[in-house]
Protein backbone atom coordinates (compact mmCIF):
# COMPACT_ATOMS: atom_id res chain seq x y z
CA UNK A 1 0.00 0.00 0.00
CA UNK A 2 1.29 3.38 -1.20
CA UNK A 3 2.59 5.86 1.96
CA UNK A 4 0.46 9.02 2.18
CA UNK A 5 1.93 12.32 2.66
CA UNK A 6 0.82 11.91 6.50
CA UNK A 7 3.25 8.99 6.77
CA UNK A 8 6.09 10.29 4.99
CA UNK A 9 5.76 13.60 7.38
CA UNK A 10 6.01 11.38 10.36
CA UNK A 11 8.31 8.79 9.09
CA UNK A 12 11.37 10.88 7.47
CA UNK A 13 11.97 15.29 7.82
CA UNK A 14 11.55 16.43 4.37
CA UNK A 15 14.54 17.51 2.12
CA UNK A 16 15.42 21.15 2.59
CA UNK A 17 15.02 23.19 -0.51
CA UNK A 18 17.06 22.68 -3.38
CA UNK A 19 18.01 26.42 -3.31
CA UNK A 20 17.75 27.01 0.15
CA UNK A 21 19.82 26.27 3.65
CA UNK A 22 19.19 23.36 6.35
CA UNK A 23 16.99 25.21 8.74
CA UNK A 24 17.35 22.78 11.87
CA UNK A 25 21.08 23.01 11.38
CA UNK A 26 21.07 26.54 11.02
CA UNK A 27 18.93 25.98 14.45
CA UNK A 28 21.77 24.26 15.97
CA UNK A 29 24.36 26.17 14.96
CA UNK A 30 22.09 29.60 16.81
CA UNK A 31 21.91 27.49 19.94
CA UNK A 32 25.75 26.26 20.10
CA UNK A 33 26.41 30.03 19.29
CA UNK A 34 24.45 31.22 22.54
CA UNK A 35 25.39 28.36 24.67
CA UNK A 36 29.04 29.86 24.01
CA UNK A 37 28.10 33.47 24.61
CA UNK A 38 25.98 32.96 27.62
CA UNK A 39 29.39 30.96 29.08
CA UNK A 40 31.89 33.55 28.31
CA UNK A 41 29.61 36.33 29.49
CA UNK A 42 29.08 34.56 32.72
CA UNK A 43 32.59 33.84 33.06
CA UNK A 44 33.21 37.86 32.42
CA UNK A 45 30.64 38.91 34.94
CA UNK A 46 31.44 36.72 37.65
CA UNK A 47 34.81 37.89 37.47
CA UNK A 48 33.41 41.33 37.70
CA UNK A 49 31.76 40.60 40.21
CA UNK A 50 34.46 38.99 42.33
CA UNK A 51 36.71 42.43 41.36
CA UNK A 52 34.24 44.18 43.34
CA UNK A 53 33.54 42.32 46.35
CA UNK A 54 36.21 40.75 48.38
CA UNK A 55 35.60 37.13 49.96
CA UNK A 56 35.95 36.83 53.43
CA UNK A 57 39.90 36.91 54.99
CA UNK A 58 41.21 33.86 56.47
CA UNK A 59 40.05 32.81 59.43
CA UNK A 60 36.29 34.64 58.82
CA UNK A 61 32.98 32.48 59.57
CA UNK A 62 29.51 33.26 59.23
CA UNK A 63 28.45 32.00 62.70
CA UNK A 64 28.28 34.17 65.91
CA UNK A 65 31.52 35.18 67.72
CA UNK A 66 33.44 34.52 64.69
CA UNK A 67 35.38 37.64 62.88
CA UNK A 68 34.06 38.55 60.41
CA UNK A 69 35.18 41.09 57.03
CA UNK A 70 33.90 44.17 57.86
CA UNK A 71 33.61 45.09 54.01
CA UNK A 72 31.82 42.51 53.44
CA UNK A 73 28.19 43.08 55.75
CA UNK A 74 24.93 44.46 54.33
CA UNK A 75 23.40 47.57 56.10
CA UNK A 76 19.88 47.44 56.50
CA UNK A 77 17.89 50.41 55.60
CA UNK A 78 17.97 52.72 58.60
CA UNK A 79 21.24 52.55 59.68
CA UNK A 80 24.47 53.98 59.66
CA UNK A 81 26.22 52.74 56.39
CA UNK A 82 29.95 52.28 55.71
CA UNK A 83 31.13 52.07 52.20
CA UNK A 84 34.08 50.08 51.94
CA UNK A 85 36.25 50.80 48.64
CA UNK A 86 38.87 48.66 46.85
CA UNK A 87 41.42 50.77 46.28
CA UNK A 88 44.10 49.94 47.79
CA UNK A 89 42.68 49.64 51.15
CA UNK A 90 39.26 49.79 53.25
CA UNK A 91 37.82 53.44 53.14
CA UNK A 92 34.92 54.14 55.34
CA UNK A 93 31.83 56.41 54.38
CA UNK A 94 28.85 57.25 55.84
CA UNK A 95 25.96 59.81 55.97
CA UNK A 96 23.47 59.03 53.26
CA UNK A 97 21.32 57.98 56.25
CA UNK A 98 21.03 57.92 60.67
CA UNK A 99 21.04 54.76 62.55
CA UNK A 100 19.98 55.07 66.57
CA UNK A 101 16.57 56.98 66.00
CA UNK A 102 14.33 53.94 66.66
CA UNK A 103 14.44 50.57 68.84
CA UNK A 104 13.59 48.73 65.53
CA UNK A 105 14.23 48.16 62.05
CA UNK A 106 14.62 45.49 59.76
CA UNK A 107 12.73 43.06 61.85
CA UNK A 108 15.30 43.19 65.03
CA UNK A 109 14.30 45.10 67.70
CA UNK A 110 16.51 46.42 70.84
CA UNK A 111 14.81 45.23 74.21
CA UNK A 112 16.56 46.64 77.69
CA UNK A 113 15.54 45.01 80.42
CA UNK A 114 15.29 48.74 82.33
CA UNK A 115 16.28 52.12 82.01
CA UNK A 116 16.16 54.43 84.63
CA UNK A 117 19.39 55.34 86.25
CA UNK A 118 21.16 56.91 89.45
CA UNK A 119 23.23 59.81 88.47
CA UNK A 120 26.46 59.06 89.42
CA UNK A 121 26.12 55.65 90.62
CA UNK A 122 27.50 52.44 88.44
CA UNK A 123 24.83 49.92 87.46
CA UNK A 124 24.02 46.69 85.03
CA UNK A 125 22.83 47.99 81.42
CA UNK A 126 21.17 44.91 80.10
CA UNK A 127 19.17 44.28 76.68
CA UNK A 128 19.22 41.68 74.21
CA UNK A 129 18.53 42.30 70.39
CA UNK A 130 15.52 40.17 69.53
CA UNK A 131 15.51 38.81 65.91
CA UNK A 132 12.18 38.73 63.58
CA UNK A 133 11.04 35.48 65.35
CA UNK A 134 11.20 37.49 68.66
CA UNK A 135 13.77 35.42 70.01
CA UNK A 136 17.04 36.52 71.20
CA UNK A 137 19.53 37.12 68.39
CA UNK A 138 22.74 34.97 69.66
CA UNK A 139 24.50 35.07 66.32
CA UNK A 140 26.29 38.53 66.39
CA UNK A 141 29.72 39.04 63.94
CA UNK A 142 33.19 40.36 65.27
CA UNK A 143 33.20 43.95 63.45
CA UNK A 144 36.34 45.77 64.21
CA UNK A 145 37.39 43.58 67.02
CA UNK A 146 33.86 43.76 68.43
CA UNK A 147 30.28 41.96 68.34
CA UNK A 148 28.79 44.95 70.62
CA UNK A 149 29.84 48.37 69.95
CA UNK A 150 27.70 50.48 72.66
CA UNK A 151 27.54 54.15 72.62
CA UNK A 152 26.07 56.13 75.06
CA UNK A 153 25.32 60.29 75.15
CA UNK A 154 23.22 62.60 77.01
CA UNK A 155 20.79 64.44 74.84
CA UNK A 156 22.26 67.39 75.14
CA UNK A 157 25.22 65.64 73.68
CA UNK A 158 27.26 65.69 76.44
CA UNK A 159 28.90 62.94 78.69
CA UNK A 160 29.87 60.97 75.47
CA UNK A 161 30.83 57.04 76.35
CA UNK A 162 32.09 54.49 73.83
CA UNK A 163 31.64 50.89 75.15
CA UNK A 164 31.85 47.18 74.78
CA UNK A 165 29.54 44.82 76.52
CA UNK A 166 29.62 41.05 76.67
CA UNK A 167 26.71 38.71 76.28
CA UNK A 168 25.73 35.95 77.84
CA UNK A 169 24.60 32.43 76.58
CA UNK A 170 21.21 33.12 76.59
CA UNK A 171 21.87 36.40 74.32
CA UNK A 172 21.84 39.16 76.78
CA UNK A 173 24.39 41.38 76.73
CA UNK A 174 25.33 43.40 79.92
CA UNK A 175 27.66 46.42 80.99
CA UNK A 176 28.30 48.23 84.35
CA UNK A 177 27.35 52.10 83.22
CA UNK A 178 27.62 55.35 84.43
CA UNK A 179 25.95 58.39 84.01
CA UNK A 180 27.24 61.18 85.73
CA UNK A 181 24.11 63.80 85.35
CA UNK A 182 20.68 63.80 85.87
CA UNK A 183 18.55 63.95 82.43
CA UNK A 184 18.18 62.09 79.24
CA UNK A 185 21.02 59.85 77.71
CA UNK A 186 20.76 58.03 74.58
CA UNK A 187 22.27 54.55 74.12
CA UNK A 188 22.65 53.12 70.95
CA UNK A 189 23.42 49.45 69.69
CA UNK A 190 25.71 49.15 67.20
CA UNK A 191 26.37 45.87 65.35
CA UNK A 192 26.38 43.45 63.10
CA UNK A 193 23.52 40.11 62.86
CA UNK A 194 24.41 36.81 60.93
CA UNK A 195 21.03 35.06 60.21
CA UNK A 196 20.28 31.52 58.93
CA UNK A 197 21.91 31.79 55.46
CA UNK A 198 25.10 33.46 56.56
CA UNK A 199 23.91 36.93 55.63
CA UNK A 200 25.82 40.22 57.52
CA UNK A 201 23.21 42.44 58.66
CA UNK A 202 24.05 45.66 59.87
CA UNK A 203 22.11 47.79 62.31
CA UNK A 204 22.38 50.67 65.03
CA UNK A 205 19.18 50.39 67.10
CA UNK A 206 18.65 53.35 69.67
CA UNK A 207 16.77 53.41 73.41
CA UNK A 208 16.59 56.15 75.77
CA UNK A 209 17.87 56.05 79.30
CA UNK A 210 16.54 58.19 81.86
CA UNK A 211 18.66 59.97 85.41
CA UNK A 212 16.06 61.35 88.03
CA UNK A 213 17.20 64.68 89.05
CA UNK A 214 17.40 68.59 87.90
CA UNK A 215 18.03 68.64 84.93
CA UNK A 216 20.63 71.02 83.26
CA UNK A 217 21.23 71.19 79.76
CA UNK A 218 24.31 71.90 78.73
CA UNK A 219 25.43 74.55 75.59
CA UNK A 220 26.42 73.09 72.52
CA UNK A 221 29.90 74.57 72.50
CA UNK A 222 31.07 76.35 69.60
CA UNK A 223 32.06 74.96 66.47
CA UNK A 224 36.13 74.94 66.22
CA UNK A 225 38.80 72.87 64.42
CA UNK A 226 40.72 72.15 67.07
CA UNK A 227 39.89 70.36 70.61
CA UNK A 228 42.22 69.46 73.57
CA UNK A 229 41.73 65.76 74.99
CA UNK A 230 44.39 65.30 78.08
CA UNK A 231 47.65 66.32 76.77
CA UNK A 232 46.82 65.79 73.42
CA UNK A 233 45.57 68.55 71.11
CA UNK A 234 43.44 67.26 67.93
CA UNK A 235 43.19 69.29 64.96
CA UNK A 236 40.96 68.79 61.81
CA UNK A 237 40.71 69.58 58.13
CA UNK A 238 38.19 69.00 56.13
CA UNK A 239 34.09 70.62 55.69
CA UNK A 240 31.30 68.18 55.65
CA UNK A 241 28.85 68.58 52.62
CA UNK A 242 25.15 67.24 52.56
CA UNK A 243 25.05 64.78 49.54
CA UNK A 244 28.62 64.92 48.41
CA UNK A 245 31.09 62.52 49.96
CA UNK A 246 33.90 64.77 51.79
CA UNK A 247 37.55 63.52 53.15
CA UNK A 248 38.26 64.84 57.19
CA UNK A 249 41.47 64.37 58.23
CA UNK A 250 42.55 64.49 62.04
CA UNK A 251 45.80 65.78 63.49
CA UNK A 252 46.72 65.04 66.95
CA UNK A 253 49.61 66.97 68.01
CA UNK A 254 51.54 66.79 71.75
CA UNK A 255 53.09 69.92 72.99
CA UNK A 256 52.52 71.20 69.19
CA UNK A 257 54.76 67.92 67.80
CA UNK A 258 52.89 65.91 65.90
CA UNK A 259 52.43 62.61 67.11
CA UNK A 260 53.48 59.80 64.62
CA UNK A 261 53.12 56.67 67.89
CA UNK A 262 49.37 56.37 66.98
CA UNK A 263 48.48 52.92 67.86
CA UNK A 264 45.63 50.57 65.96
CA UNK A 265 42.47 51.13 68.38
CA UNK A 266 39.53 48.02 67.31
CA UNK A 267 41.39 47.16 64.46
CA UNK A 268 41.25 50.95 62.97
CA UNK A 269 43.74 53.86 63.88
CA UNK A 270 40.87 55.82 64.57
CA UNK A 271 37.09 55.91 65.14
CA UNK A 272 34.65 58.56 64.59
CA UNK A 273 31.10 58.82 66.23
CA UNK A 274 28.90 61.77 65.14
CA UNK A 275 25.67 62.38 66.80
CA UNK A 276 22.99 65.32 65.29
CA UNK A 277 21.76 67.60 67.29
CA UNK A 278 18.01 67.63 68.07
CA UNK A 279 17.26 63.87 67.31
CA UNK A 280 20.52 62.28 67.96
CA UNK A 281 20.98 60.60 64.86
CA UNK A 282 23.89 58.48 64.85
CA UNK A 283 26.79 57.71 62.23
CA UNK A 284 29.89 55.55 63.45
CA UNK A 285 32.64 56.34 60.63
CA UNK A 286 35.99 54.34 59.90
CA UNK A 287 38.91 55.44 58.16
CA UNK A 288 40.78 55.42 55.71
CA UNK A 289 43.50 52.73 55.54
CA UNK A 290 45.93 54.59 53.53
CA UNK A 291 47.12 57.38 56.16
CA UNK A 292 50.39 59.83 56.67
CA UNK A 293 51.56 58.97 60.93
CA UNK A 294 50.46 61.18 62.85
CA UNK A 295 47.13 61.72 60.82
CA UNK A 296 43.69 59.93 60.45
CA UNK A 297 41.14 60.65 57.25
CA UNK A 298 37.69 59.54 57.50
CA UNK A 299 35.29 59.94 54.16
CA UNK A 300 31.54 61.34 55.51
CA UNK A 301 28.63 62.89 53.40
CA UNK A 302 26.39 65.40 56.20
CA UNK A 303 22.92 64.02 56.39
CA UNK A 304 21.77 66.79 56.83
CA UNK A 305 22.28 70.59 56.98
CA UNK A 306 22.59 71.45 61.27
CA UNK A 307 24.82 71.25 64.24
CA UNK A 308 26.51 68.54 64.87
CA UNK A 309 28.79 66.73 67.72
CA UNK A 310 32.12 64.44 66.35
CA UNK A 311 33.97 62.08 68.70
CA UNK A 312 36.85 61.09 67.31
CA UNK A 313 38.98 58.27 69.50
CA UNK A 314 42.32 56.91 68.97
CA UNK A 315 45.04 55.46 71.51
CA UNK A 316 48.54 56.43 71.94
CA UNK A 317 50.65 54.17 74.37
CA UNK A 318 47.63 51.62 75.02
CA UNK A 319 45.24 54.51 76.24
CA UNK A 320 42.50 55.39 74.26
CA UNK A 321 41.67 59.34 74.10
CA UNK A 322 38.31 61.31 72.74
CA UNK A 323 38.10 64.48 70.76
CA UNK A 324 35.49 66.11 71.06
CA UNK A 325 34.07 68.88 67.93
CA UNK A 326 31.13 70.70 66.83
CA UNK A 327 30.71 70.92 63.70
CA UNK A 328 28.01 72.96 61.80
CA UNK A 329 27.01 71.94 58.53
CA UNK A 330 24.97 74.66 55.99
Amino acid sequence: MPETASTKTRGAAAPPPADGPDRSGLRVGLFVAGLVFALVGGFGLGKLTSDGSSTPADGAQAAGGMTMDPANHTHAPGTAPHDHSATGGMTATAGAELGGLSLSASGYTLVPAGTDFAAGKAAPFRFTVQGPDRQPVKQFAVVHEKQMHLVVARRDLSGYQHLHPTMASDGTWSIPLTLGAPGLWRAFADFTVVDATGAQIAATLGTDLVVAGDYAPVALPAAAREATAGEFTVTFEGTPTVGATQPLQFRVFRNGTPVAELEPYLGSYGHLVVLRQGDLGYLHVHPDEQRVPGTVKFWMAAPSPGAYRAFFDFQVAGKVHTAQFTVRVS
